[in-house]
């Protein structure tokens, strides 16, 4: 049996005929899912690793875990490639590990040190890396949507199939850089996804004291484009929907609104006391866990076994420590570098 599905789809329209339209997309293969589990193990993983460090005393930053949101990420990244593009929040570790961005670098600049993408320089709140398609984290809410649609221009211009997402939360739905960007991207038919992780809380403001809609997808309407309430816990109807907005900015129609309904276990920033959170919601999110949920799955369907997939955790297991060690090991950046980087400097003839 498929993981639990915890939400039900109430998108834009007619529910029956939305719904048949995104079964239109093909099942995703053994070889697929398992990928997807992998993307989210590796986000678990190294998320545990983070907030294990911080309490050590060895990293000293804020951190916003993205713990229980696994899934979004790790669905859509399984079908980009690596010239498809992600501008993603403080909150996006998750969406940059689900990207196969390399864990040493990353794991240097939260450490502040010279070898992390940013030179040490951006912390974990602005890590970028457009090697990967990591191409911005932004500590302005809201504010990865614009920059998404100047990468879906660019790629409209040079005539690619490139895609773009824009990751964001459910409180950013609100700001004015939401409303302006799926305008634009509608009016110019960009090459955007627009992606709401709603995970029920705007930092510390649950979603019916700050927003007026019940579902964030009745926005896209206004815009002119399709607008999905997704099971964002559930990877074959994250499948299902990630394929049908995908496929649909590559064949030069348009942009699409995902909202995928989930939950976060941990609170706004590590440390938060959660009181804007009932124990029996989190206690009743927590036990439906997406990961243990799908991994069963994946066993009990034949598409893996108990010791593939404990194999596969020990080798990215491996691959943070060795992250890790490598990150904390960096030195620290030389008082020089303060004004490197701010100002444009001049290249030798």
């Amino acid at each position: 049996m498929a993981p639990e599905r915890q939400f039900k789809g109430h998108p834009i329209g007619h529910l029956e005929d939305i719904m048949a339209e995104l079964s239109n997309a093909p099942a995703p293969t053994p070889d697929q899912l398992v990928d997807i589990y992998r993307r989210m193990i590796r986000i678990e993983r190294n998320d545990d690793a983070i907030r294990k460090t911080i309490r050590l005393g060895r990293l000293v930053m804020p951190y916003y875990s993205a713990r229980g949101q696994e899934v979004i990420p790790a669905t859509l990244s399984s079908l980009m490639t690596d010239d498809d593009k992600i501008c993603t929040i403080y909150r996006g570790i998750h969406d940059m590990v689900a990207k196969d961005m390399p864990l040493r670098p990353l794991w240097a600049e939260i450490a502040g040190r010279v070898d992390g993408t940013c030179k040490g320089k951006g912390g974990p709140m602005h890590l970028t890396h457009p090697e990967s398609g990591v191409m911005v984290t932004t500590g302005i809410v809201g504010s990865s949507m614009p920059i998404a649609n100047g990468l879906a221009w660019a790629a409209k211009l040079d005539g690619s199939r490139r895609v773009t997402i824009a990751y964001f939360g459910d409180g950013a739905s609100n700001i004015g850089a939401f409303h302006e960007s799926l305008n634009l991207a509608s009016v110019w038919k960009l090459p955007v996804i627009f992606v709401c992780q709603n995970n029920g809380f705007a930092e510390h403001t649950r979603y019916e004291n700050g927003t007026s809609v019940d579902f964030i997808a009745k926005r896209a309407i206004g815009y002119g484009m399709p607008g999905h309430t997704v099971d964002g816990n559930d990877p074959l109807a994250m499948f299902a929907a990630a394929h049908e907005a995908i496929s649909r900015a590559r064949d030069g129609e348009g942009p699409t609104l995902l909202e995928c309904k989930t939950f976060r276990f941990h609170g706004h920033v590590l440390g938060d006391d959660d009181k804007y959170m009932t124990k029996e919601e989190k206690a009743a999110a927590i036990a439906k866990d997406p990961l243990p949920a799908f991994k069963a799955w994946l066993v009990e369907q034949g598409h893996a076994t108990d010791e593939s997939l404990a194999a596969m955790q020990a080798t990215i297991e491996a691959e943070i420590e060795d992250a890790q060690e490598f990150g904390l090991a960096s030195p620290l950046p030389s008082v020089d570098e303060l004004r490197r980087d701010v100002f444009a400097q001049e290249i030798p003839a």
